[in-house]
């Protein structure tokens, strides 16, 4: 696993991110308990440095890795999936729908390898700050993320929100003081690391105070288990 992955999967509470990860972590792994099982195939799309690997391999799936570049699946700069027709369990996509010119393409495809009782886990942002990798082209509410993959073809039976707004808004002021604490000589890192501890700290616990209401609709991401609405037993 390289150091990315390892981040991802196991921030450290000194990382400006530490919160939100941790967050996407439980609740993809509260997903995989529901719907994972050994001997099943999970292919990832847009699966990068594949940080999430290891929860589904542990469960005993083959997992199978699809991205642009250093993978085992190709996927093609229009969309296109090396894939077969219905050959996936398991469809997963972690944060990269934000980034995704085409959705109607990218949804397709996902709908197009995925077996009739399979199921697509998807993430990605309610409400964050602009980061293109290499671009970024939306943000989604609870009803439009679920109206969007309604009218490509799928069914969402859970929609669990990571942060609410008391939660996000303190990580936007984090990343941006974290930012500007590394860019001070020799002391930046020591300071951005403070920084964060401390600020982690008040988002957990403001985390903890917001209602499941409030947090429903203002999430900062979404965390999806969906399947292809036209092939439900």
């Amino acid at each position: 696993m390289d150091m990315d992955s390892e981040r991802r999967l196991r921030p450290r509470m000194i990382d400006s991110d530490w919160l939100v990860l941790r967050e996407l972590r439980s609740a993809i792994e509260k997903i995989a308990a529901q719907v994972a099982a050994g001997g099943q195939v999970a292919i990832d799309l847009g699966c990068g440095s594949q940080p999430y690997r290891s929860i589904f391999a542990a469960r005993g799936l083959v997992y199978r890795g699809a991205d642009f570049g250093n993978a085992e699946i190709r996927i093609h700069e229009g969309g296109c999936v090396e894939a077969a027709d219905r050959s996936a369990d398991l469809v997963l996509s972690f944060q990269v729908l934000e980034h995704v010119r085409d959705v109607r393409k990218y949804l397709g495809e996902a709908l197009r390898i995925l077996r009739d009782n399979g199921w697509l886990i998807l993430s990605t942002h309610g409400t964050w700050l602009y980061h293109p990798h290499p671009e970024d082209h939306r943000r989604w509410t609870r009803q439009g993320l679920l109206a969007e993959m309604a009218t490509h073809g799928f069914e969402t039976t859970e929609c669990i929100p990571v942060l609410g707004p008391l939660a996000w808004t303190t990580l936007v002021r984090l990343t941006c003081g974290y930012q500007l604490c590394l860019r001070i000589p020799l002391i930046g890192r020591a300071l951005a690391s403070l920084l964060a501890l401390v600020m982690n700290a008040r988002g957990y616990v403001e985390n903890l105070l917001t209602p499941e209401w409030v947090r429903r609709d203002n999430a900062c991401v979404y965390v999806t288990l969906s399947r292809a609405a036209g092939r439900l037993p």
